[in-house]
């Protein structure tokens, strides 16, 4: 269903390492830094002015500046503000003032540089605007400056009656356009040409009955493109674009209907294939985006249609440059309405944008942000300046102009947000939303288990501003009833390097988790489970494993008890603004199911998911919904050019988990809560349109019984989308596992710890942050736990006992460390090497070596032999009968991260 727009990864994947199994599909990569892309998104320190850039030149490693301001300053912090009326020149590979000082000035209104252009050997500078005087010689709104001397040329004397917007220059003629209707006294209507010599005007004539806004020439010389706010060029209907002769002005090629009534050209570039065109809309219907037109021709190559005002385009080796306030690219396939994006970039070639997205903000004025672009170049370093009305540059102030260098790539991907979870032995999905690089696409991801320093595995993802798919690696070398930790750090392709992600823990069970495993097994292609720890991300336990979810406003995790048995969470949702959105941009088949579990008291109804055009914003579609009503009633809809929906008879809103699924396909739709169908409607479409799936609310304007709040107040568990519909046996099986018995875990640190040390035999080590463990010289360290009781109905099925070698020089040892039984007394506080206590046997477990390098390793112990002392004490030893000493953290240790650990896995007998 449809709202006003007023309401309203791919990833390319490489794997190295141990283990397998990648969650993602496959698709063509992005780019990155390297080709096509030639420039960073780190800003670099630049002088700022006091007002807005309209127009940039540069020539000889100096970059010019035109605009409306008094003065430049220093990159924030630094001091000692110059004076510069309107101009100024700059050194393009530092960013300071030259020594070139022209001021532009008028006698009344205010003066304003709006275009600057060079000769085509870059000895002379034109700039044009609304002024009447450049360093006090007299001039009328077009000036020639010489380049090397930063002088007035007086022998250019070209008489404009107005704002010079726009200038194009060749060897002998300088054209230019905007709102003027006379030059030199003779009639020209927004468009003329002067020679570049003197300013005398030349026949050229091009009458728009608007002003004009750009003029570019063809690169053979033959033809000027114009472009600007007018209907008609030389009498004949050419809105807003236009090709003429380059001598007579003569039109050779009218574009009427080609671009939108409400919309106009703001800026054109050319290259050697064609030009581009910079658009900018008002009202409804607008066209706002760029033009890509070939040459020879003056043919549509492609249009890219996203709003946001583009102002600026530079094309440079095959990638267009653009400045805009792109704020909807729904149309492109690419990002819906919502956070303006004002730096884009996308091949030359086609409207896909690419790995390349620093950000201004819209700034002071017209609030636009950046306005001007332009290349230049020093010490064998290309420099993309741009310019603008903005005060802030990725984040950081920054006025009216920034720039950013082909080398030097500085900025590290943003840190990774990583989960994993275990379904069934011999299997974790470790997994995390892919990390954004503004000049990187394609980025290297490295996991690192139990803490080592070296990878277990490597893999490559695509990722953009836009598209931040899930990136997911199954470890296949885990055992069951084990412990293990996963951190994962993102480089790009300069070697920049995130910091490690936050730890995530997962212990693999010892038998197959009924529910998770059949909702995988039915081929759900999202699945949220909501047991993550840190927010924004949601993963999806999916078997393809690439559909994550964002967190907004921060709803309540990891809330119990959920919806099914076992150690899974739930989570909360505040009913006024949290909700969760994928990340995903997807169709939906004409099949397909919607499953989650839920759990409210609210008497105010609200969404609790469904599929809906936008992201972080109301979306404007939207339908393939469950939503409940203010007297709890649970609805299943869908949009076919009329709301079609099923409607349960009773309420569900009484505090409990109730599951609910509807299904839409070929037999209709079907909607079941609590395992029993509820209602059909032999409606087998739905609106089709390419949107995001929500959980927690979103846009349910014009649906029946629509509730007092679109947002959901209350628990979500279990969230799965299928491609299919799901049979009823299905359903019902899906309904009756939420309640199948689970193991549960327990994890205990050691209550006590210390060592024995034969070269201390008086003392006692209890206090230290360190434990050995040598048969010679002798060195053994003695651990006790404090066990809980096996919860009722329950055995103990595993127990793993995990220690974490220290940050030592050869902290490792190549011995087999054994774990056995202590059979006298002894304290954490009284033992020594004189009076340890005796040890018993046999071994409960071993560690057969440990590598050198920081890091939790594991040993699997014998159940029975835990599973004695539950309830009560367990006293072990650390022992070897070799000389390579091993150093393990203490429990006193904060880096020893809760270790030394024993994990106790129970389950039904």
């Amino acid at each position: 269903m449809r709202r006003s727009r007023g309401l309203a990864l791919s990833l390319a994947l490489s794997l190295t390492g141990t283990g397998a199994g990648l969650g993602i599909a496959l698709a063509p990569q992005a780019a990155a830094l390297t080709p096509p892309v030639a420039f960073t998104a780190d800003a670099l320190s630049t002088w700022q002015p006091n007002g807005v850039v309209w127009a940039l030149a540069e020539a000889g490693g100096q970059v010019f500046a035109g605009g409306t301001f008094s003065t430049v300053r220093p990159p924030a912090g630094g001091g000692g503000e110059q004076q510069a009326v309107n101009f100024v020149a700059l050194d393009a590979a530092t960013g300071a003032p030259t020594s070139c000082k022209l001021s532009f000035t008028i006698a009344s209104g205010t003066a304003t540089v709006r275009a600057l252009a060079l000769s085509p050997d870059k000895s002379t500078l034109y700039a044009g605007g609304y002024f009447g005087a450049v360093n006090g010689t007299a001039v009328s709104s077009l000036a020639a400056i010489d380049v090397a001397s930063c002088t007035v040329k007086t022998s250019f004397r070209p008489a404009f009656a107005a704002t010079v917007r726009a200038l194009a220059v060749t060897g002998d003629t300088v054209y230019a356009g905007g709102d003027f209707l006379t030059v030199a006294g003779q009639p020209r209507q927004r468009f003329a040409a002067v020679g570049a010599t003197d300013g005398a005007l030349k026949p050229f004539t091009a009458d728009a009955d608007e002003p004009g806004r750009a003029v570019e020439v063809t690169p053979d010389g033959e033809n000027v493109v114009l472009g600007g706010d007018f209907f008609t060029v030389n009498g004949t209907n050419s809105h807003a674009l236009a090709v003429v002769d380059a001598t007579s002005g003569a039109l050779t090629k009218a574009y009427p209907g080609f671009i939108e009534t409400n919309s106009v050209v703001k800026d054109i570039a050319t290259d050697a294939t064609g030009f581009y065109t910079a658009n900018e809309g008002t009202g409804g219907g607008v066209f706002d985006g760029r033009i890509a037109l070939d040459l020879p021709g003056f043919g549509q190559r492609w249009r890219d249609t996203c709003l946001g005002a583009t102002q600026a385009v530079l094309p440079y080796q095959n990638v267009l440059y653009s400045a805009s306030h792109a704020h909807d690219c729904a149309a492109m396939g690419e990002f819906p309405d919502g956070q303006r994006h004002h730096l884009l970039a996308q091949p030359t070639t086609g409207t896909g944008k690419l790995g390349w997205a620093p950000d201004t903000n819209d700034g002071i004025g017209e609030g636009i942000g950046p306005r001007v672009m332009t290349v230049g170049s020093k010490n064998g370093v290309q420099y993309l300046w741009v310019g603008g009305e903005f005060t802030t540059v990725n984040g950081a102030a920054q006025q009216g102009l920034t720039r950013f260098a082909s080398t030097g790539d500085t900025g590290a991907p943003t840190v990774p947000v990583a989960s994993a979870a275990s379904f069934r032995p011999g299997e974790v999905q470790v997994r995390w939303r892919s990390s954004l690089d503004l000049d990187d696409s394609a980025l290297t991801y490295r996991i690192y288990r139990n803490g080592a320093a070296t990878p277990i595995a490597t893999v490559t993802a695509d990722s953009l501003f836009f598209k931040r798919p899930q990136v997911s690696w199954t470890d296949t070398t885990v055992a069951a009833g084990q412990s293990y930790t996963y951190r994962v750090t993102a480089t790009d392709a300069a070697g920049n390097t995130s910091a490690l992600s936050a730890t995530a823990s997962v212990t693999v069970p010892t038998g197959t988790e009924s529910y998770p495993s059949q909702v995988r097994a039915d081929g759900a292609q999202l699945y949220w489970r909501y047991d993550d720890a840190i927010l924004p991300y949601a993963a999806d336990s999916s078997a393809g494993g690439n559909q994550n979810g964002v967190h907004m406003n921060a709803p309540a995790l990891r809330q119990t008890p959920g919806a099914v048995s076992g150690a899974s969470t739930a989570i909360g949702f505040n009913g006024t603004d949290s909700r969760i959105y994928a990340d995903k941009r997807q169709t939906v088949g004409s099949a397909y199911t919607v499953e989650t579990w839920f759990r409210t008291n609210t008497t105010r109804g609200g969404k609790l998911f469904g599929f809906g055009s936008n992201q972080d914003r109301g979306s404007y579609q939207y339908d393939k919904h469950i939503y409940m009503t203010n007297d709890g009633r649970v609805v299943f809809g869908a949009y076919t050019g009329v709301t079609r929906t099923i409607t349960t008879g009773g309420a569900y809103n009484d505090n409990q988990w109730h599951h609910v699924v509807a299904t839409q396909g070929p037999g209709g739709m079907t909607l079941y809560v609590d395992g029993v169908q509820r209602g059909t409607l032999a409606v087998t479409t739905h609106e089709n349109y390419s949107g995001y799936w929500h959980a927690g609310g979103d846009s349910l304007g014009g649906w029946p019984d629509r509730p007092t709040s679109e947002m959901w107040a209350g628990q979500l568990d279990e969230s799965a989308v299928y491609p299919t519909v799901l049979s009823a046996a299905q359903v019902q099986n899906h309904y009756a596992l939420a309640t199948a018995p689970a193991d549960s875990v327990v994890q205990v640190t050691a209550a006590e710890d210390t060592y024995a040390n034969a070269g201390a035999p008086a003392t006692n080590y209890g206090t230290s942050s360190s434990l050995a463990v040598r048969g010679t010289s002798f060195y053994a360290s003695y651990l006790r736990f404090d066990l809980p009781a096996a919860p009722a109905g329950t055995v103990l099925k595993s127990a793993t006992l995990s220690v974490k070698t220290s940050t030592t020089s050869g902290a490792g040892t190549t011995d087999t460390v054994s774990v056995v039984p202590v059979t006298g007394s002894w304290s954490e506080g009284g033992t020594t090497y004189n009076n340890r206590p005796a040890l018993g046997g046999p071994a409960l477990g071993a560690y057969p070596g440990i590598p050198d390098g920081s890091a939790v390793h594991t040993a699997g112990l014998t159940t029975g032999s835990v599973a004695g002392a539950l309830g009560g004490s367990l006293a072990l030893a650390l022992s070897s009968s070799g000389t390579d000493a091993l150093w393990l953290w203490s429990s006193e240790a904060q880096a020893g991260a809760g270790t030394p650990q024993l994990t106790l896995t129970f389950g039904a007998p």
